[in-house]
């Protein structure tokens, strides 16, 4: 065969042959460093959970329809009826059925602070009940009516907390105050009579104990007459069928179905939980970094842990309490104290409740005083140690609020993580279709009806 006789035409051919060549082994080499540099980075994730928890499992949250593997109070045994029950109760606007003012009758519902649009927190700085108009698109609009005055207001002296992934707490609130076991366990000189707290000598855990105490907080009334022409006495009748008729249609029952649906609700379809389950393409690189870097140098998880990574515990970290200049109540001294506002030790002050870290990213406040408004900030707050509250002592802050020494691009990854890997982009299946007594919910004010389209 004669070789091709050398021409313009046959250098070129040959030169973009080997250039292609060439690209093909770059863009190969480079898919495989990529492929190598996500499988280490897998593996080393796996290795570091495994070590500090023995499974992945010990992570897994489970789905919301097993009840059989979702933490219950002992005293409320979870069943589809009684979840079913305290779904509606939690998100029903009529039970607004006590309010301060007459406007507000009918308004306002549990999920006016705790809402699937941001998390099940509320939308804003400040979670408003009764006293509050309006919603825009996640409750971030929501503010006061001028008919009101401060002391007439249902508004909390702290940022409302999420109820995601609160069936792995046994007490609630950034104090903790309510529930009648576990850590509350020897705090019962600080359960007062004639108060919110009192309810914890029923027995109960955080999460009962809160919802039949909130009832009364709120404004929130279980009304008979309510629940029969509106559809809810069936509802209560199959899910306490065990309860004499006289005492069935109660505010502990009704607190008792609205913990238990509560406790459904859980962040498991987060891609850091497909990634737990075996969905190794369910992190991106970033993301991997960021929870290796969650589990390892960062020692995030030494207190957010377990599968809710909101294990109780209580820490001073000198967040700052709300700005009274932007909030809608004077803030006392009790709950500038946190933890030990409630129960009145020393070495308890200033130490508020771990937080979930799931579904973080439709918020536009963080910390319990609402200081920090975005999640980055908050990582660099703690990246850096320095506390922003200079009116605590030193010796108060908790030993783990150290520096980091994360690098700008680590605190990038770790943000990442917490950001997307922890956030289930589908809670609105939380959330009813329609209520039985067709109210327009979270809130029914005009404002929020407007807002949301619901007539």
């Amino acid at each position: 065969m004669q070789p091709k006789p050398i021409t313009v035409s046959n250098l070129k051919e040959s030169l973009y042959t080997s250039l292609t060549a060439l690209f093909v082994l770059f863009i190969t080499s480079c898919s495989n460093d990529d492929q190598n540099y996500h499988y280490v980075e897998d593996s080393m994730l796996q290795e570091k959970i495994i070590s500090l928890y023995g499974a992945l499992d010990a992570l897994q949250l489970p789905l919301e329809s097993n009840l059989n593997s979702i933490p219950a109070d002992p005293k409320n045994p979870l069943t589809p009826e009684k979840v079913a029950l305290g779904k509606f109760l939690f998100h029903e606007t009529g039970l607004a059925l006590n309010p301060v003012k007459e406007m507000g009758r009918n308004t306002y519902s549990c999920a006016s602070c705790h809402h699937a649009a941001a998390g099940f927190q509320s939308g804003n700085l400040q979670g408003i009940g009764e006293g509050g108009f309006g919603f825009g698109t996640k409750g971030e609009t929501r503010h006061i009516s001028i008919d009101y005055l401060e002391e007439d207001l249902d508004v909390q002296p702290l940022k409302s907390p999420s109820i995601l992934n609160t069936a792995y707490q046994k007490i609630m609130l950034w104090n903790g105050q309510f529930g009648g076991t576990a850590e509350n366990q020897g705090t019962e000189s600080s359960w007062t009579s004639n108060t919110p707290k009192e309810k914890n000598t029923l027995g109960f855990e955080g999460l009962e104990t809160q919802a039949i105490a909130g009832l009364d907080v709120h404004r929130l009334l279980i009304d008979t007459t309510f629940l029969e022409y509106n559809g809810y006495k069936p509802l209560f009748d199959i899910a306490f069928p065990n309860i004499p008729e006289n005492k069935r249609y109660s505010t502990i029952n009704a607190g008792l179905a609205i913990a238990a649906y509560e406790r459904t609700v859980l962040a498991n379809k987060a891609p850091f939980q497909e990634w737990l389950k075996g969905g190794k393409n369910a992190l991106s690189a970033e993301e991997l970094n960021g929870a290796n870097l969650f589990f390892g140098k960062a020692e995030c998880y030494k207190c957010h842990s377990g599968p809710g990574l909101n294990e109780t515990g209580f820490y001073a970290i000198g967040m700052n309490d709300l700005d009274p200049n932007s909030s809608h109540i004077t803030i006392d001294e009790a709950t500038k104290k946190g933890r030990g506002g409630f129960t009145g030790k020393e070495k308890d002050n200033y130490k508020f409740k771990i937080p979930s870290l799931y579904n973080l990213k439709n918020g536009t406040n963080f910390g319990h005083g609402g200081s920090f408004t975005s999640i980055k900030a908050v990582i660099e707050y703690k990246n850096m140690a320095i506390a922003e509250n200079t009116t605590i002592p030193e010796d108060q802050l908790s030993e783990h609020f150290i520096p980091l020494n994360l690098t700008p691009e680590e605190v990038n990854d770790l943000t990442s993580f917490v950001e997307n890997s922890l956030y289930d982009n589908n809670l609105d299946r939380y959330t009813p279709e329609r209520l039985p007594s067709g109210n327009c919910f979270p809130n029914a004010d005009s404002e929020s009806k407007t807002d949301m389209g619901c007539n």
